[in-house]
């Protein structure tokens, strides 16, 4: 049995990852460029060491100077070192640079290809504004984290203790006042950063509150402008922008303060080692040239100290990037079996159309909620229509969720050609299925696109069969550019009946076992569903139709009808004998089965 390769939870996916976890985490997408990385660093430590021999190079050549000497070789040293130890530093900004991009680019990767394999119910549980700020800003926060961060801990650090070191060497009484003044202000840095990583993370919530915000409005534009509802979708959205800002703001200002405690700690060590070095100098203890090289070293120990900072800061950052990022790989998808672009029909080798069975099969989304099915049983054989009609709420949709296994039952069996549904691989199942859904979703892009979806391997004598089949022949003459017209965001520049002859041209051309359609034909005027009822009625001979409908002109020369009322299945027969047997079906067939219906949850 297939099973998902991540655990179905009740629990928030937006739990806060432990340092621990965050780093390793983050370790996965840095480890692939693990060597670039490193790279990076050693450029990094080349450019740090340049600088730490300056102050020493000054002493010698304040000392020389002292005595009367040559200082020219010195200088040429001086600049061949600044020279140097410039151009390593920048090329290793170059690769950590473009390291960073490529951790980025590998975020995003393996977080869409997770996206767009969840299970139905945990996209519809997730806001898709939400989903899509996953792979836009959060990823983007990786980048500074994943190597800047990395980097600029290690060359700090080492720069760090190597300037200490030197400047021990020089003098242990200065240092300890330097180390003094360091210490106290960096316990007042290391209580700043868990307000930054609080305050980002919050941002970011915020920000995919935008999109979702956006997304919803985007997603119903016509009926917004339709409702007179731009006022107040705005200021849905800039509610989202305004916590954005207001937890962007806070973080920020708790980075300028980490960001300023670096140079607040260096001068006023430099303030304290002037007095104490310029007493040590006056009394003969050390040479000024000593005190000169000190000090040297203590402005070069603000970067470090900053490098450090930095990385505590984009570390915090990222932390939340990452925990929300993880949140994403803790969410339930659906099993990858072999490759995913395998044209369909490569992946359905038995021929002929499939049988279908629901054995005592019971059904809801989750535990807690009230059941969807209740023990609903009924067989389809193969080839013919089968048609299911009943009020709105009574699962007939839900049928087609169950053997598309976009949803598991919760009891029972949903048997395909006498196999329980959860023993065939996802791919080879739906390479099965053609699905018509009720709203006939028609995807951004070219006509073409849209017919092929589905079936990429699809002749062009393919494609001109099922645009005569479906009228849409005379549409593709109409349009500018033919079969290249673009069709609009959700298909906005095609009519609904003529989306809804899109999506069975599309299911059409998959050559499909079994044809699952929900209300495909109720946006339609009645001649073209009287043409496609023919052709509907032609298919049925080799395939296995299954068919949602409230029209009684699309049920009644269906080989078997099953009637569904409350999740249950009330009666299974022809027009004539349900008209005459089961006082529901009458009762709908009398009013047309024009019932209500968006949905048959």
């Amino acid at each position: 049995m297939n099973t998902a390769s991540a655990p179905t939870t009740e629990e928030s996916p937006e739990t806060s990852l432990s340092a621990r976890e965050t780093v390793r985490a983050l370790y996965t997408y840095v480890r692939p460029h693990r060597w670039a990385v490193v790279l990076g660093l050693l450029c990094a430590l080349v450019g740090a060491a340049g600088a730490l021999l300056q102050p020493l190079a000054t002493k010698a050549l304040v000392d020389r100077m002292a005595s009367g000497g040559t200082i020219t070789g010195i200088l040429i040293g001086l600049t061949v070192l600044v020279v140097v130890g410039t151009a390593v530093e920048a090329f290793g900004a170059y690769v950590l640079e473009r390291t960073a991009e490529s951790v980025v680019l590998a975020a995003r990767r393996t977080v869409v290809g997770r996206l767009l394999r969840l299970r139905i119910a945990e996209f519809e549980r997730i806001p898709p504004g939400d989903l899509m700020s996953r792979v836009t800003s959060d990823t983007t926060l990786l980048r500074a984290v994943s190597t800047q961060a990395v980097v600029s801990a290690a060359t700090g650090a080492v720069a760090f203790v190597a300037a200490i070191v030197m400047m021990a060497f020089l003098d242990t009484v200065l240092l300890g006042v330097t180390l003094g003044v360091v210490v106290l202000v960096g316990g007042a840095v290391a209580l700043v950063m868990p307000r930054i990583a609080q305050a980002t993370e919050r941002s970011q919530q915020a920000v995919g509150d935008i999109s979702v915000a956006l997304e919803r409005a985007f997603g119903a534009f016509r009926t917004v402008k339709a409702s007179g509802a731009e006022g107040r979708e705005t200021a849905r959205v800039e509610a989202a922008a305004r916590r954005a800002w207001r937890h962007g703001v806070k973080s920020a200002k708790w980075e300028a303060a980490a960001g300023s405690a670096d140079e607040l700690a260096v001068q006023l060590a430099f303030l304290a080692v002037l007095a104490v070095g310029g007493a040590r100098v006056a009394s003969g203890q050390i040479p000024v040239s000593t005190l000169i090289a000190f000090l040297l070293y203590l402005f070069y120990l603000m970067e470090p100290v900053s490098r450090l900072v930095d990385a505590a800061s984009a570390y915090q950052e990222g932390s939340a990037a990452v925990s929300r990022i993880a949140a994403v790989e803790r969410l339930a998808t659906e099993p990858v079996i072999g490759r995913q672009d395998t044209p369909p029909r490569q992946e359905a080798a038995v021929p002929g159309p499939a049988s279908v069975r629901f054995e005592d099969v019971s059904f809801r989304y989750r535990p807690g909620l009230p059941y969807v099915h209740h023990q609903v049983s009924f067989e389809v054989p193969g080839t013919g229509t089968t048609a299911f009609v009943g009020p709105s709420g009574a699962g007939k949709s839900t049928v087609f969720a169950l053997i598309e296994r976009f949803h598991e039952v919760t009891g029972g069996r949903v048997l395909v050609d006498g196999q329980d549904v959860r023993h065939w691989s996802l791919p080879r199942l739906r390479a099965a299925i053609g699905h018509v859904e009720q709203d006939a979703p028609v995807l951004a892009g070219t006509l073409r696109e849209n017919l092929v979806f589905a079936a990429p391997g699809a002749s062009d004598d393919d494609i001109r069969d099922v645009l005569a089949r479906t009228k849409l022949d005379a549409l593709v003459e109409r349009l500018p550019h033919g079969l290249d017209t673009p069709v609009g965001h959700r298909g906005s520049q095609l009519s609904g009946g003529e989306r809804q002859r899109v999506a069975l041209a599309r299911a059409l051309l998959r050559r499909p076992r079994l044809l699952l359609l929900d209300e495909a034909t109720s946006q339609l005027d009645a001649v073209n569903e009287l043409a496609l009822r023919d052709v509907l009625t032609e298919v049925a001979r080799e395939t296995t139709v299954l068919v949602v409908a409230h029209r009684l002109s699309t049920v009644t020369g269906a080989e078997r009808i099953v009637v569904m009322e409350a999740g249950r299945v009330r009666a299974v027969g022809t027009h004539e004998e349900l008209v005459a047997e089961d006082e529901l079906y009458a009762r709908l067939a009398a009013t047309q089965l024009l019932t209500p219906h968006r949905s048959g949850r």
